[in-house]
């Protein structure tokens, strides 16, 4: 009797640390983690960045306070019905970040379960000293859907040569050695709708993370630009 109550006990103290530690906990120790140092590199490095999607799968509160350079946004609560818009990255390096490691492992590990080939679990905002940004990254379908609002502004940081070639309808030319130049033509109106687009995102985003110290708080640089999708609807001139 004393030897089964010491085995019940035994068994009750293993599962209250497995409760404490979290489910986080236990899907991490099959996830690759990338440090905090190595994620902050690739994100200042236009080249390296290419190479990698950052998904974060904090709330939409803490996102828009500061995320990392390039990082999208999709809440881990609605990862797994946002699966059909990150087909196409399948085959590339996807870094998953939250709070902490053990906020983020979970959605590390639906994606792997789901046929994503190179998956890490990022050291946490809360857990290394990024460079935050404010302005929001999206993806090309993100850009698409809003082709056709009047209330959007779309800012082209391409070359000036192939903006007047060609650009989204309706689009300002800003050179990201200028960016103060968006301010000549943008409304007064914080709140103003703009995204940013250039050839593969680079150059746009610093027009977006100026606008932001402008205080513009709804901007968005479509991370992938008209080099990588060719979707993007490009009018002649």
């Amino acid at each position: 009797m004393r030897k089964t109550l010491m085995n019940v006990t035994k068994s009750a103290l293993v599962l209250a640390t497995v409760v404490s530690l979290g489910v986080g906990s236990i899907y991490a120790a099959d996830i690759e983690v990338i440090e905090g140092e190595k994620l902050e590199q690739i994100e200042q490095d236009n080249k390296e960045k290419e190479k990698v999607l950052v998904i974060d799968v904090r709330d939409d509160d803490a996102y828009e306070k500061g995320h990392v350079k390039h990082a999208i946004n999709i809440e881990a609560d609605d990862l797994e019905e946002n699966l059909p818009r990150l087909e196409n990255y399948k085959k590339m390096q996807v870094v998953v970040i939250a709070a902490t490691k053990e906020d983020s492992a979970a959605s590390a590990q639906l994606l792997l379960d789901n046929g994503f080939e190179k998956v890490q679990n990022a050291d946490g905002v809360d857990e290394f000293d990024y460079q935050l940004v404010t302005f929001e990254s999206i993806l090309p379908d993100e850009l698409m859907d809003e082709i056709d609002d009047d209330d959007v502004i779309f800012i082209d940081g391409r070359d000036e040569k192939d903006f007047n070639k060609s650009a989204i309808k309706g689009a300002h030319h800003v050179d990201s050695e200028t960016p103060e130049t968006a301010l000549e033509f943008l409304p007064e109106d914080k709140d103003t709708e703009i995204i940013t687009y250039c050839y593969s995102g680079n150059r746009s985003s610093v027009i977006a993370e100026y606008l932001e110290e402008q205080g513009y708080t709804n901007v968005r640089n479509s991370l992938d630009g008209t080099k990588e999708n060719k979707e993007i609807p490009l009018e002649n001139k």
